[in-house]
C-alpha cells in the first residue's frame, strides 16, 4: 500500500462403446449366431440333446465374453471413488472464497519477493522498475504529456529494508500499533513495490492530491483510467478490492508479461468477485 510514507514499494474418459472398440464378433453378434445355428442344423446325425448342449455352451461363452468386456470398460463405481480419493482430491474445486486459504497474508497484505537488482533500471528521478515495466511506463508518461497531462512519479521499487523503515520507523514515530500502521503501509516483505512492477503516481498540476484519495479527481488519474491498460498498467487497489486494502487511486502496477501476471494473480490465487 502507499501513502505519503505508506507506499507499498494474485480426463474426460474415452467414449466407451464406440464401434471400433467393440470386437467384430460382438458388433455382428446376431448374424454370427444365426449362421452358427444353420451350420449346427446341417448335421442330422447329431442327437437333439447334443444340439441343445452345444447351443448352451455357445450362448454361455458369448455371455461370459460380453460380461468381461463390459467390466473392463466400465469399472465398478467403488473403484472410481477410491481412485479419486487416493489422488489427492485432484479436480475438486476450491471453496468459493476470494483467496486461497493457503495465501501468505499479513494484515491484509500479500507477500512478494524482492526484484533482482540486475533486473531494475532507472525511470528518472532516482526511481527504478523492472526493464519491461520501465519501457512501458516511460511510453505511458510520454503519451500523457503529449495530451497535456503531466504524470509524476512518487515511488517505484522499494527494497525490504526501505519498507522496514517505513513500517516500523515511521510507525514508532507516530506511535501507531502494527494493525493501525498496516492501514497505511504494508509490512516489509508484503509490499507490491518489492516486485519492481509497482509505482505511485501523482499530478504535477495538483500536488496537494499526491497520495490522497482525491487524486481520482485529477487530470492525471482520469487519463490513467482511460489509457493505462494500453500500456499494461492497472490500478492495484480500487474501491472494494478483494484484498480489502484501502482505496489507493495513485498506486498502479504493471501486468504486461507472464512474470508480472503470475506475480500478482497466479502466485496468490486471487479470484474475481
Amino acid at each position: 500500500m502507499s501513502n505519503s510514507d505508506r507506499s507499498r514499494p494474485a480426463n474426460k474418459s474415452a467414449n466407451l462403446g464406440k464401434a471400433e472398440d467393440i470386437p467384430a464378433a460382438l458388433r455382428d453378434g446376431g448374424k454370427i449366431q444365426a449362421s452358427r445355428l444353420q451350420n449346427i442344423s446341417s448335421f442330422p446325425q447329431l442327437p437333439l440333446g447334443g444340439i441343445a448342449i452345444g447351443l448352451g455352451i455357445l450362448f454361455a461363452g458369448g455371455a461370459a465374453f460380453t460380461f468381461a468386456r463390459t467390466a473392463q470398460n466400465n469399472p465398478p463405481t467403488t473403484a472410481i471413488v477410491a481412485s479419486a480419493s487416493n489422488s489427492g482430491n485432484a479436480g475438486i474445486p476450491a471453496t468459493d472464497n476470494n483467496q486461497s486459504p493457503n495465501v501468505d497474508n499479513l494484515l491484509n497484505h500479500l507477500s512478494y519477493a524482492e526484484a533482482p537488482n540486475d533486473e531494475l533500471v532507472s525511470i528518472g528521478g532516482g526511481y527504478r522498475l523492472r526493464k519491461t515495466a520501465a519501457t512501458k511506463f516511460q511510453s505511458m508518461v510520454s503519451a500523457a504529456r503529449s495530451s497535456g497531462v503531466d504524470i509524476t512519479t512518487i515511488s517505484a521499487f522499494r527494497s525490504v529494508d526501505d519498507q522496514k523503515r517505513l513500517f516500523f520507523g515511521v510507525g514508532a514515530e507516530r506511535r501507531q500499533q502494527p494493525t493501525k500502521r498496516a492501514e497505511v503501509s504494508a509490512p516489509p516483505k508484503y509490499s507490491e513495490h518489492h516486485t519492481g512492477y509497482a509505482v505511485d503516481l501523482g499530478d504535477s498540476s495538483v500536488p496537494a492530491t499526491n497520495l490522497n484519495q482525491n487524486f481520482d479527481t485529477t487530470p492525471a488519474y482520469k487519463w490513467l483510467k482511460a489509457n493505462a491498460a494500453t500500456y499494461s498498467f492497472e490500478l492495484s487497489f480500487p474501491k472494494d478490492n478483494i484484498q480489502k486494502v484501502s482505496y489507493e487511486p495513485w498506486h498502479w502496477r504493471f501486468v504486461g508479461d507472464i512474470n508480472s501476471l503470475e506475480t500478482f494473480y497466479k502466485a496468490h490465487n486471487l479470484k474475481s468477485k
